[in-house]
C-alpha cells in the first residue's frame, strides 16, 4: 500500500514507523488520489471526516494528516488532549459510516514539545464496500472525495464478493500427510486488506521466516521448513518418517496463515481401558469398516493450543493487529471420531448422555471478521482450544449449565 513516508533506503514506512522528522518529506507532495491534509481537526474537520475516511475505504485506502497545512504544507501542531485522538476519531466512523472501516490513527508528538504534535490516521483499502458515510457512498476523485456513480456502486459490491470467495478459496489449502485419513483439525488465518500487487520482497519473506522460526523456539518446538510454490511450510520433524509431521504451519507472503494439527489417537492399554470406560465395544463391521477411532482430548487440546500460540508469539512480534485478520476452523477426517478423557467431570458426563464425537463429515466453521468490533481481545490459543470443544459437540455458550462446566474442566486439563 502507499505510504506518504520512506526510509533511507527509499521504503515505504508504516504508521509504527513515522517519526516528527518525517513530515518534513510531506513538503514535497501534493494532495492526491491517498493523501489529505488538514490544518486542524476543527468541528468543521471533525463533521467532514467520515466522509473522507469513507472515500478513502471504497477506493485504495489513504493518508489523513491533520496538523499540516494544505496550502504550503507547514506544520501547525495539535494539542495534546485528555482524550485519545484515535478514540475520538474512531468514534465518530462508528458512529457515522456502515460497516466500520478499518483505521490506524497515531499521534505524533514532538520532541521538542512534547504535548503538542500531528494526528495521522492511515485508512486502509475496504474489503466489504460500499462503506456508507451518513447515507452516501463516496469515493476519490483526485484531491477530493466525492459521490459514487452508479458503476463505481456496482464495482464496490463487485469487490466484497470477490473477497468473501477469495477467504472461502483459502479455506481449502491442505498440508501434506502420509497417512490417509489423518483425522485434522485446521485453523485458517487469513490477512485482510491485501493484495496481489502487494508481493513482498525477498528480504520481507526472510524476515517473516526469521521470525515464525524464532516462534517456533520460544514454544520450544524444532521444526523443519519446506518451500511451496507460494508458501513456507513450518513443520515439527517426527522420528518415524520425515514427510509427516505431528504439525504445520502454512505462512503465505500477505502474512496469512493456515495452522494443521493431526488429532493424538489412543491405542494399545489406553485403548482398551478407553472402550471400557466408555462402554463401548469394538468389532470390525460388516463391509469392512475400521475399528472405532478414540482421540485422546488432553494430548490433542495440548497440541492443538501449543501450535496456537505460536501463531500468538509471531502476530506479537510482527506487530500485527488480529483485527486485520478472519478466521475460521475446519475439521478433516475428524467424522465419528470419539472424544476421550480421565476428566471426571467428562467421565458422569459419558454416564448421564454417552460420550462425545465429532458428528459430522468433513466442514468449514463460519468465517470470522476480527474487525467487526466483537473480537477485542482475541488469542489464537484461546480460540482454537475452545472451538476445538465445539468440533467435538459442545456447543460454546450454551444455555446449559453442565456443558459450559465440561468446556472449562476439558480447557483446564
Amino acid at each position: 500500500m502507499f505510504s506518504p513516508f520512506k526510509d533511507a533506503h527509499g521504503r515505504p514506512k508504516t504508521l509504527a514507523e513515522v517519526t516528527y522528522a518525517d513530515l518534513d518529506q510531506l513538503r514535497e507532495l501534493e494532495e492526491g488520489y491517498a493523501l489529505e491534509f488538514k490544518r486542524s481537526l476543527s468541528p468543521t474537520v471533525l463533521k467532514k471526516l467520515p466522509k473522507i475516511i469513507a472515500s478513502f475505504a471504497n477506493s485504495a485506502g489513504g493518508w489523513l494528516v491533520i496538523g499540516i497545512a494544505d496550502d504550503d504544507k507547514s506544520t501547525c501542531p495539535l494539542p495534546r488532549l485528555s482524550a485519545d485522538y484515535s478514540q475520538i476519531i474512531g468514534e465518530s466512523c462508528r458512529r457515522h459510516i456502515t460497516p466500520a472501516p478499518r483505521i490506524d490513527v497515531r499521534f505524533v508528538t514532538d520532541p521538542a514539545a512534547p504535548d503538542e504534535g500531528v494526528v495521522i490516521v492511515q485508512v486502509l483499502e475496504g474489503d466489504f464496500p460500499p462503506y456508507v458515510a451518513d447515507g452516501v457512498v463516496d469515493v476519490r476523485e483526485g484531491s477530493t472525495s466525492g459521490p459514487a456513480a452508479s458503476s463505481a456502486l456496482v464495482e464496490l459490491y463487485g469487490k466484497a464478493t470477490r473477497r468473501r470467495l477469495e477467504v472461502r478459496e483459502f479455506c481449502r489449502r491442505t498440508v501434506f500427510y502420509t497417512a490417509e485419513d489423518m483425522p485434522l483439525f485446521n485453523l485458517y488465518v487469513f490477512r485482510m486488506g491485501s493484495r496481489a500487487a502487494d508481493a513482498p520482497s525477498r528480504d520481507e519473506l526472510n524476515e517473516h521466516a526469521a521470525c515464525m522460526r524464532t516462534a517456533f523456539k520460544r514454544q520450544g518446538l524444532a521444526c523443519r521448513v519446506h518451500h511451496a510454490h507460494d508458501s513456507l511450510i513450518f513443520s515439527v520433524p517426527t522420528r518415524d518418517d520425515p514427510r509427516t509431521p505431528h504439525s504445520a504451519i502454512e505462512l503465505f507472503g500477505d502474512e496469512s496463515i493456515k495452522l494443521s494439527v493431526p488429532a493424538v489417537l489412543v491405542g494399545g492399554d489406553e485403548y482398551e481401558h478407553a472402550l471400557a470406560r466408555l462402554n463401548l465395544t469394538c468389532h470390525e463391521r460388516a463391509g469392512g469398516q475400521a475399528p472405532l477411532r478414540i482421540m485422546s482430548a488432553s494430548d490433542t487440546l495440548a497440541r492443538v493450543t501449543r501450535m496456537a500460540s505460536i501463531l500468538d508469539r509471531y502476530v506479537r512480534a510482527r506487530g500485527l493487529a488480529w483485527r486485520q485478520f478472519a478466521v475460521a476452523y475446519e475439521l478433516e477426517n475428524l467424522a465419528g471420531v470419539v472424544l476421550w478423557s480421565e476428566e471426571p467431570l467428562y467421565l458422569e458426563y459419558v454416564d448421564e448422555r454417552g460420550p462425545l464425537y465429532c458428528a459430522t463429515t468433513d466442514c468449514l466453521s463460519r468465517v470470522r471478521y476480527l474487525d467487526d468490533g466483537a473480537h477485542n481481545s482475541f488469542r489464537a490459543r484461546q480460540f482454537a482450544g475452545s472451538h476445538f470443544f465445539e468440533a467435538c459437540g459442545l456447543p460454546l455458550g450454551s444455555p446449559d449449565a453442565r456443558d459450559n462446566q465440561l468446556v472449562d474442566a476439558l480447557l483446564r486439563s
